[in-house]
């Protein structure tokens, strides 16, 4: 007789149909900088049943604590805000000109489609841009290329009093219409996973504390950050009113196998091989250490790399807030980072809730990353 062949069984998902239904609405929501409000009300809607407490700043980082009466505190972070557009400059013949809001790319811009968020609601528009045989017919047959001076949305008015009565004003924050999608072998694609999934994969750390019952000897505060993408202000703001004893900051990191990326200078980064930690300056070589044990323990592939002066995230506003705080930075791979098409891996996204979960459970208030 044959044996019957044995099969794995397959692997519970981190992910559930509920978390991943909350993932994609929280992608597709806008949060451009300074104007985060819908998305931190999505997060905090879904982070509410997994703490004891939430509050938000006055420019709006939003909190969700556990233990809240605890003394030693326990941060886990990301940031909430994308890049997008202001409305700076409308014609009489009712174009609309542009300012930088965050490190947008203006060479993905022409022929996008973006919505723009004015006094009446949402308004439907396009980056307009002439074809190519128009834009090459000026003489020297030298094409123009893409800047922010000559970028320009049309959203269907003739005049500038048009424009205005569609509620659109200077000031006015523009964002890309693009959303969530899903690739072959497990990728996700969407805009603002920089990084919106750092704020999905904290609140998810938060789920799974309170699924699996676990007590935790301190008091964690999980906090989603405005204003990374113009300075790290949210997170400066908040580690000087929660002063907290340590912090695990989460956030996105180059793919560095993607064509025109150069790994000598990048180092070598890959979605769906694991976390991404870094060593710096800002980092604290102690907490580090302990996360480099827990994915040892655990057996989560690590993919580490450097960092020179600072991280460019908000690890350095914590690390260097009130008496200094350790701190660390857990980052996940990224392709086509600023795009509308910003790709991550499912195994990454699960592998990195789990390391940031475990490392949580080996900490307390006992924990040494005294220097010396």
């Amino acid at each position: 007789m044959a044996k019957a062949k044995k099969t794995k069984a397959k692997e519970k998902s981190i992910i559930t149909e509920t978390s991943f239904q909350f993932l994609k609405n929280y992608i597709n929501n806008p949060s451009p900088v300074g104007f985060e409000s819908g998305g931190q009300k999505l997060w905090l809607d879904y982070l509410k049943p997994h703490v004891d407490t939430t509050f938000t700043d006055p420019y709006g980082t939003a909190v969700g604590v556990i233990n809240p009466t605890e003394k030693f505190k326990v941060v886990i972070e990301a940031h909430a805000d994308e890049i997008s557009w202001f409305v700076n400059y409308i014609t009489n013949e009712g174009i609309i000109y542009l300012k930088r809001n965050g490190g947008v790319d203006h060479q993905i811009a022409p022929a996008k489609r973006v919505l723009i968020h004015g006094k009446k609601g949402v308004v439907k528009a396009v980056f307009g841009w002439p074809a190519i045989h128009t834009r090459m017919s000026n003489g020297d047959q030298k094409e123009q290329n893409p800047k922010v001076e000559n970028l320009f949305l049309d959203c269907g008015a003739r005049t500038k009093k048009e424009v205005e009565a569609l509620g659109i004003h200077v000031g006015s924050v523009v964002t890309y219409e693009e959303g969530f999608d899903e690739l072959a072998h497990d990728y996700y694609i969407g805009r603002a996973f920089d990084n919106r999934i750092g704020g999905y994969m904290i609140a998810e750390v938060a789920r799974l504390l309170k699924e699996n019952n676990k007590k935790l000897p301190y008091a964690l505060y999980v906090v989603n950050a405005v204003q990374e993408e113009i300075g790290l202000r949210g997170a400066e703001m908040i580690a000087r009113r929660i002063k907290p004893d340590i912090a695990i900051i989460t956030d996105v990191t180059h793919d560095t196998n993607t064509p025109m990326i150069n790994k000598i200078i990048e180092g070598d980064v890959m979605c769906g091989k694991g976390p991404s930690p870094a060593y710096g300056p800002a980092v604290h070589n102690k907490l580090l250490k302990i996360v480099e044990d827990v994915a040892e323990k655990k057996k989560i592939p690590l993919q580490m790399r450097t960092v020179s002066r600072s991280t460019g995230t908000d690890t350095d506003s914590f690390a260097y807030a009130n008496d200094g705080c350790p701190s660390v930075l857990i980052s996940i791979p990224l392709r086509y980072m600023h795009t509308t098409v910003e790709m991550l891996h499912k195994k990454d996204i699960e592998m990195t809730i789990q390391l940031m979960y475990e490392t949580l459970l080996t900490l307390s208030p006992k924990t040494n990353l005294s220097y010396l």
